[in-house]
């Protein structure tokens, strides 16, 4: 079987280039691992901004269809000490409005035909033909030659592969997500301290990050900077036990923020902070190409979701404007997302020694209120 565009990944990036394309009347197919799209939740709110998501949105003709699931409000944003003492408190502006990631995934599947998505497809692996085609090997055996393979596929790559020999690497910290539901009436206090939108309370080397979602529901990842073999030494299948060893190091917290931990209504689930090197990029190579995390995973910095749309939306823009030169299209494409990769990349590993640095949560505090 042959197709001519096929992309590795369901996730926001990917959907936005096949929407783009098709737009513009250019058929994509998308492989997603997954069995369903409603295999796993798809995480919690984003920030969608006017520089690059919105960008995105609009290239793909979009933008009602976003605002109509904008979480209004959500973009507020706060920080604590461990005290529960408000240190700044900011409303939202509407420019960074908030979104569920589920609901904008759903957005973008639902602008495109039904068989555009093929499901429960996971690659293998990829090989070149040879004149810029490519063939891919699926775990069922089953292969497809494709005239342009796009990686939308994540951290850990099957695409990344033929382009570059780069792997994340490990940045000292980890996340714990858990989550709070119905926290207004159940958790009147803790629901307070988030308030609307985001909620900050750190300090040097560790901290709890919360946000309001709809319906009550308070998502919070719990940050760590401690190497990958501590958290090793946690059973996170031993739920209250995991919850306990993570809400040990925040003894003499505010019980309104710890609550965020030893009360979550999920078991706590360990999430990793990796990132390829700042500045990755490789030579181009005919008929294949990345987006989003494969080409430059960072550490979360509110930026990974934007870029990956504005990646797909500029890329799909690129094979549009260049009318079958593909590889004008794909040179294109990369020279502009190396760039902005790189500068986000480097802002995101700043963000992240704002938040959980010497200086911590000052440095953060001066960051926000001057609106950067």
């Amino acid at each position: 079987m042959t197709t001519s565009v096929s992309i590795i990944g369901a996730g926001l990036g990917g959907l936005t280039l096949a929407r783009v394309l098709h737009l513009h009347g250019i058929m994509a197919t998308i492989y997603e691992a997954e069995p369903s799209e409603r295999a796993r939740t798809q995480g919690g709110m984003l920030d969608i901004h006017e520089h690059d998501g919105q960008r995105a949105l609009t290239a793909a003709g979009l933008t009602d269809a976003f605002r109509a699931i904008v979480h209004e409000g959500g973009d507020a944003t706060r920080a604590l000490d461990q005290r529960g003492n408000v240190l700044l408190d900011q409303a939202g502006d509407g420019k960074r409005p908030e979104v569920l990631r589920g609901d904008l995934r759903r957005v973008l599947m639902n602008a495109l035909p039904a068989e555009t998505i093929r499901w429960g497809w996971k690659l293998a692996g990829a090989r070149a033909l040879g004149a810029g085609r490519h063939e891919l090997t699926f775990t069922d055996g089953s292969t497809v030659e494709t005239e342009l393979l796009v990686g939308a596929d994540g951290a850990w790559s099957k695409v990344r592969p033929l382009l570059s020999a780069a792997e994340p690497a490990y940045v000292g910290v980890s996340f714990v997500e858990t989550y709070l539901h119905d926290a207004d009436r159940r958790f009147p206090a803790t629901a307070e301290a988030v308030g609307a939108g985001g909620m900050f309370a750190l300090e040097s080397g560790k901290g709890i990050t919360a946000h309001r979602e709809p319906a009550g529901v308070l998502h919070t990842y719990v940050q760590l900077m401690r190497p990958v073999s501590w958290f090793a030494d946690i059973d996170f299948n031993e739920a209250a036990a995991a919850k306990a060893r993570i809400a040990a190091e925040f003894a003499g917290w505010a019980p309104a923020l710890t609550t965020l931990i030893t009360d979550s209504d999920t078991a706590p689930v360990l999430r990793t902070i990796n990132a390829l090197p700042i500045g990755h990029r490789w030579h181009r190579t005919p008929g294949v190409t990345l987006l989003g995390d494969a080409a430059h995973l960072s550490p979360p910095a509110g930026d990974g979701a934007n870029l990956a749309m504005l990646d797909g939306a500029e890329l799909g823009m690129a094979i549009v404007a260049h009318d079958g030169d593909m590889e004008g299209a794909l040179a294109a494409y990369e020279a502009a997302m190396f760039s902005r990769s790189e500068a986000a990349a480097a802002d995101a590993h700043r963000v992240l020694d704002l938040c959980l640095g010497a200086s911590a949560p000052f440095s953060l505090i001066d960051f926000l209120a001057a609106g950067k």
